[in-house]
């Protein structure tokens, strides 16, 4: 019996000193191993002397690695010491197993970091699946707080660093988010965008060589305090944004450039009669008026096919009072108000200024509006 004892301790216990198996029961729900404390003391958590005077025992059941596929619980007996320091708050203290047990832990240390390791590759729904198939069932949101409760990696310091700003609430509390670039990682993350935050955090690591940034003032400032060694470039994401900005803005101080010359009228045949067309106000290919068009052909098609117009208003998702307007426009053109129709308004005068000024790279509307006071707007 006691080879026997000796070989159950080799191989479930293996790893684990000063704990000796007493019986392993194996039953339909799984294997129940029992176990007691064999350490001759043990250290107070709160003052770290050294007592053997045991004040009693209890049992744990820590859920341990299943075996073949069975779930594993030891019944493990551990004993409570009392403290001999008097000047302790702690009277008595129940012993922890180094590598196999922790304070108010229902799993084992080796179980514990299994579980951890499945959450860390595969997170939370597909790492609850995985440990499942194996015998050691838990929940997505345990498995979840298990990884949450690692401590944190040590981070080296990184040498090139990417620095951008990211929202906790949309467009109002904004941080800072600082990234390994060699590696894609997120380093730290700073509560707020503020020049002296970025350059205290840089000041910290001087080993940081390239700081690849978003192009904002307090993020260039803080850079050049904190890391005046580095070199300050910009981003590949930054740089298409912005020049697809800039393109955006060249068009559009363009667009009437851009606008395809009216088609013009052939001249009818002697022996063909043309009826009179109404006037349009857009040519063919802008946005505003093929729109129009398409909506009043999609309403007057419904309407045709004998949908009312509180069905059509539910189908488009328009307006009851849009659907009568544009049930009882006979055309397109009808629909046309003019509100895109280049009317003279009373900027037409300022214009060539406001075009100088954007240019020049003055795009404060607010500086701006001053400007045009000052010329009698």
């Amino acid at each position: 019996m006691n080879e026997v004892q000796i070989v159950l301790e080799e191989v479930l216990l293996a790893s684990v000193k000063g704990v000796h198996v007493v019986a392993v029961e194996v039953a339909e729900t799984g294997v129940r191993v029992e176990a007691r404390s064999t350490m001759g003391g043990a250290s107070c958590p709160s003052c770290g002397r050294w007592s053997a005077r045991v004040h009693g025992s209890y049992l744990r059941f820590p859920r341990d690695l299943p075996a073949a596929g069975q779930r594993v619980v030891l019944s493990l007996r551990v004993r409570r010491f009392s403290c001999p320091e008097a000047a302790c708050p702690r009277r008595t203290f129940a012993e922890q197993i180094p590598g196999l047990t922790r304070r108010y832990g229902r799993r084992t240390e080796r179980l514990r970091s299994a579980l951890a390791s499945v959450g860390l590759a595969l997170a939370g729904r597909a790492g609850a699946r995985m440990a499942h198939v194996f015998g050691a069932p838990i929940s997505r949101n345990t498995l979840l707080r298990l990884i949450a409760s690692l401590p944190d990696p040590v981070a080296a310091v990184p040498r090139v660093v990417g620095v951008d700003e990211y929202a906790q609430l949309r467009g109002r509390i904004y941080g800072t988010v600082l990234v390994d670039v060699e590696t894609r990682r997120p380093v730290d993350l700073l509560p707020d965008r503020e020049a002296d935050t970025l350059a205290a955090w840089l000041a910290k690591r001087p080993g940081i060589e390239i700081i690849c940034r978003d192009r904002a003032v307090f993020y260039a400032e803080g850079a050049t305090r904190g890391a005046p060694q580095a070199l300050q470039v910009a981003d590949r994401w930054h740089l298409w944004h912005n020049l697809g900005q800039a393109a955006e803005k060249c068009v559009y101080r363009h667009r009437g450039c851009l606008r395809p010359a009216p088609v013009q009228p052939t001249e009818p045949d002697e022996s063909e009669t043309m009826p009179d067309l109404p006037s349009q106000p857009w040519p063919n290919g802008h946005r505003f008026a093929e729109r129009t068009r398409a909506k009043h052909a999609t309403v007057h098609a419904l309407l045709a096919a004998g949908h009312s117009k509180r069905s059509v208003a539910r189908q488009l998702g328009m307006g009851h009072s849009t659907v009568l307007r544009f049930a009882g426009a006979a055309t397109p053109e009808a629909l046309f108000t003019g509100q895109w129709q280049n009317r003279r308004t009373a900027l037409d005068p300022y214009k060539p200024y406001l075009h100088q000024r954007w240019q020049d790279g003055c795009t404060n509307a607010w500086q701006l509006w001053e400007e045009l006071k000052e010329q009698g707007y």
